[in-house]
């Protein structure tokens, strides 16, 4: 902490641990009906620890994220939750992630190896979760008789290692819908496994928040048993935005922005001067719409990650024109029109998307207060 200056007042950023603890209570409480654990994903919310703890209060089997100092930060705050890391590690990580982690996903098999001569280091056994692609074309085995000779080997010749189980990823990248048809084919990849090795896997993990709607209409294959759910337990409005599913009894507002008006004065809508580029070097096409109020906030790209388009102002009339490093330009002039304003000292609060949650849990310039 700095001696000379601790951050308050705004921007800040309003965590209701309660409306989150009911969005875990659904989530959790319908997984559990059709047989499914829940890996809490925490990396959207930077692991921020309140947050942290309603997961785990809340029976989440796991806490995971992709990022090590995130679940360094959780053992170190003492919740005894198993860890796992969900994206895939790096030859330079392998110590730490055995050190850190309960769990990991692979699927590059000289980290695996690496991975087991780590934990023999380390005299522990770390349990390790195959990835398979099915078609989202990021992480995983394309080729599955490599996955499956790889599960041999784990099982057979790697004494510091146990293979928990596999699993997959739909959405993330390729945008391929995580259908039943889709994950039974991990299903599929389990079942050639097991045969092989003898026995049943602890864990088929069918995907993140994307396979959560194969829950929420009761058609998930039978045997995927783990979920890995963060922005459908943080913010739950992925469903509702890109596939008009009406997520009853689900908060969206877990989050609130809020930043304070540090200007307010009637300006021309068009820049006064020769056209170049922003400070971002970008080159911007602006509307000359005559005179209009403007209010300015104290926040800006570095806090929210730079696309004005994932804010989302909840009062009526605000429209968002652009952003600095450290300013948000906002028009009011229909706020005006129907006799409202802001002044000097106003608070603007926003709803936020994953990306904007993302960044603004992430930035030391925002105040978090937990209600």
């Amino acid at each position: 902490m700095n001696e000379f200056y601790e951050k308050t007042g705004y921007p800040r950023l309003v965590v209701d641990l309660e409306k989150l603890r009911t969005n875990l209570n659904v989530v959790l409480g319908k997984c559990s009906d059709l047989g499914i654990e829940v890996a809490g994903v925490v990396k959207g919310c930077t692991a921020l620890i309140p947050c942290v703890e309603q997961f785990a209060n809340a029976g989440c089997r796991w806490i995971a994220s992709s990022r090590l100092e995130q679940l360094a930060a959780v053992r170190d705050a003492g919740i005894q939750t198993d860890l796992m890391m969900i994206r895939i590690p790096g030859l330079s990580e392998v110590e730490d992630v055995v050190r850190i982690c309960d769990y990991s996903l692979n699927s590059e098999i000289e980290v695996i190896k690496e991975l087991n001569r780590a934990a023999g280091r380390q005299d522990r056994i770390h349990k390790v979760i195959l990835m398979a692609d099915i078609g989202d074309l990021r992480e995983g085995f394309w080729d599955k008789d490599e996955m499956l000779e790889t599960a041999l080997m784990v099982e057979n010749d790697m004494r510091n290692l146990e293979l928990a189980g596999v699993g997959t990823n739909v959405g993330c990248y390729g945008s391929v819908l995580a259908t039943a048809d889709k994950l039974r084919e991990l299903v599929d990849i389990a079942e050639a496994i097991e045969e092989k090795i003898g026995r049943e896997l602890e864990v088929i993990s069918g995907g993140a928040t994307t396979s959560f709607m194969r829950v929420w209409d009761g058609d998930i294959p039978e045997r995927i048993n783990m979920l890995r759910i963060g922005e459908g337990i943080l913010l739950a409005r992925d469903f509702r935005e890109h596939f008009g599913y009406n997520m009853e009894g689900l908060n969206t507002d877990v989050f609130t922005l809020e930043a304070e008006v540090i200007e307010v004065k009637d300006k021309p809508s068009h820049p006064v001067g020769e056209i170049s580029v922003d400070a971002f070097g970008h080159k911007v096409q602006y509307e000359d719409r005559g005179i209009r109020r403007r209010a300015l906030l104290g926040i800006g790209k570095v806090d929210f990650g730079g696309n004005i388009s994932e804010l989302f102002p909840r009062l009526e009339g605000i429209e968002i024109l652009g952003a600095s490093s450290d300013h948000t330009i906002l028009d009011i002039q229909n706020m005006v029109d129907e006799g409202r304003t802001l002044k000097t000292g106003d608070i603007v609060r926003f709803d936020l998307n994953y990306a904007t949650m993302v960044y603004v849990t992430n930035s030391d310039n925002i105040v978090k207060v937990y209600i």
